[in-house]
């Protein structure tokens, strides 16, 4: 081999690896808690700021959909601007727009610096992920990629719980300038230990001297496609889907299609495309981006609908709500721990994934089994189900992509991948609300059929109800009223709490059908120094 065609040495730091860890995981962490953080703080946001809670939901949508446009991209910038400074000012910028969500005086002023801290936050994962794969030699990536993983899972399980806190003790805008002195202290620790390696310095000055052009009309269409495509998710069971009589959801659906298609076609045909969907050719990466995809949009699902439970039926507040959630995180890191191990010992990953989807089943079916007289360690238990069914896939799933990915499409897939998370995270989201919605009308139908005089159970109601009132009124006309009156509010929650727990059933119905795509995937097995996670 002659000395022109050698790999570059990667140069590893001389200070410990743990630290460099430590150091580009933590900008990590914040940018992925801030995909569910200030989920629980919704209407008080609108509250604060005297906007429609319905337009609040845009403070997460914009936040999602600007981080989908810049992780394709993320690789390009890292090349030509190099990683250490792109990471760096990917950090600074996430700090400053935090800080300008937080002094926000308008929802229409949030939702731009929402924008702003999404692409920034687009550059932190690939970023870190990469200076952890240069930092710790072949032998010890399952502890590094195990960390990341804890970071990437961990972060949007305590979000809700953090957020709750927050909001309920400090106030929502407590929620972003969190991020303030943590980005400063992330900012400070990765410029003293982050180092470009010599092999990509060598590929930014061979990008430079090639002129490689941008793929500019792919930027583009992936815009436009994702733009629509979030505000479809967005507004549309509030504009009634496709029965919006002002075509609204009609228009942005056809919007969506054509300009997918056409970044497709574009994507195939150009010699440098901005999404390398080559990669897709791949059996057990194509099926790992489904699982994938919907794993995050149950897991999304799930932490959201049941915080919105917890709070408007259970009558938690945000703290509270939080706090019941909170224990699967710590059941989370243990799982993580326990399945890098299994997996540096050859364990199949397909199996894993396998039994955590399983699990990620079991809990969400254990959820729809619910009732409104449960106490919270009723709720707990599922959660925990829920989220280390979650964490026994995330590494595997990462081993079994790009273990026969060629190395030289690896970075794109790297993009497709978190790509595909984040937007089954925003599908997750959107599709929970409208079960709940459509369902929630049509209990409320159902229940409607049997509240008549000749049900007894209605009439012992209003017996009883019209003692109780009497007690305090003294007036039977009126206690007869009042627990009249108390019977459609009854049923409301009555529709409302099934249609949550319908929610949970289609999400476990769903997990239990990817297992089928599991077992269409090669075999899995990280030998040793295998690198566990997305190189």
């Amino acid at each position: 081999m002659s000395t022109a065609t050698m790999p570059l040495p990667l140069a590893r730091p001389a200070i410990s690896p743990w630290l460099v860890a430590f150091a580009v995981v933590l900008p990590t962490f914040m940018e992925v808690l801030d995909t569910t953080i200030a989920n629980v703080a919704l209407r008080y946001i609108a509250g604060g700021l005297s906007a429609p809670e319905t337009d609040s939901e845009w403070v997460i949508t914009s936040y999602l959909a600007a981080n989908a446009i810049v992780l394709p991209i993320s690789g390009w910038l890292t090349t030509r601007f190099g990683r250490r400074n792109y990471f760096l000012f990917s950090i600074a910028l996430f700090t400053v727009a935090s800080a300008l969500c937080g002094m926000a005086q308008s929802l229409d002023v949030l939702i731009a610096a929402r924008v702003l801290q999404g692409l920034a936050g687009g550059g932190l994962q690939p970023s870190s992920q990469g200076v952890l794969l240069d930092a710790f030699p072949p032998e010890k990536q399952g502890g590094a990629q195990t960390l990341f993983g804890i970071a990437a899972l961990l972060a949007p399980v305590v979000g809700p719980t953090l957020g709750g806190y927050i909001t309920d003790n400090y106030g929502w805008r407590w929620i972003f300038y969190l991020n303030v002195p943590v980005g400063l202290f992330a900012l400070a620790m990765c410029s003293a230990v982050v180092r470009d390696p010599p092999y990509l310095t060598e590929a930014r000055g061979r990008l430079q001297k090639e002129h490689r052009g941008f793929d500019t009309a792919g930027l583009l269409l992936l815009s436009v496609a994702m733009v629509s495509w979030e505000v479809l998710l967005s507004k549309g069971q509030e504009w009634d889907w496709f029965g919006d009589p002002f075509w609204r959801v009609q228009t942005l659906a056809v919007v969506f299609a054509l300009s997918l298609l056409a970044l497709i076609v574009r994507e195939l045909r150009v010699k440098y495309p901005l999404i390398n969907l080559r990669t897709l050719a791949d059996r057990n990466f194509r099926s790992c981006c489904i699982i994938i995809f919907c794993a995050f949009g149950v897991l999304y699902a799930n932490t959201t609908t049941l915080p919105t439970l917890l709070q408007s039926l259970y009558g938690y507040d945000a703290t509270t709500s939080g706090l019941v959630l909170s224990p699967a995180g710590l059941f989370a890191v243990v799982i993580l721990l326990i399945v890098g191990t299994l997996l540096t010992r050859g364990v199949d990953a397909r199996y894993l994934m396998a039994a955590g989807l399983i699990k990620l089943a079991a809990g969400n079916y254990w959820m729809s089994l619910l009732n409104l007289g449960v106490s919270p360690w009723h709720v707990v238990w599922p959660r925990v189900v829920v989220i280390a069914g979650l964490s026994m896939i995330f590494a595997p799933l990462n081993v079994a992509a790009f273990m026969h990915v060629p190395q030289e499409m690896r970075a794109g897939a790297v993009g497709l991948l978190a790509l595909l998370r984040n937007e089954g995270g925003s599908v997750g989201t959107s599709v929970a609300k409208t079960i709940h919605d459509r369902r929630d009308q049509f209990h409320a139908l159902r229940l409607n059929e049997r509240l008549d005089e000749l049900n007894p159970a209605v009439n012992q109601f209003l017996q009883a109800g019209g003692a109780f009132f009497r007690q305090h009124t003294g007036d039977a006309a009126i206690s007869q009223s009042m627990a009249l009156k108390s019977l459609p509010n009854i049923r409301n929650v009555q529709s409302s709490s099934l249609a949550f727990f319908d929610v949970f059933w289609v999400s476990a119905a769903l997990a239990a059908c990817l297992v089928i795509l599991v077992f269409l995937m090669r075999p899995a097995i990280a030998e040793k120094g295998t690198h566990i996670g997305a190189e």
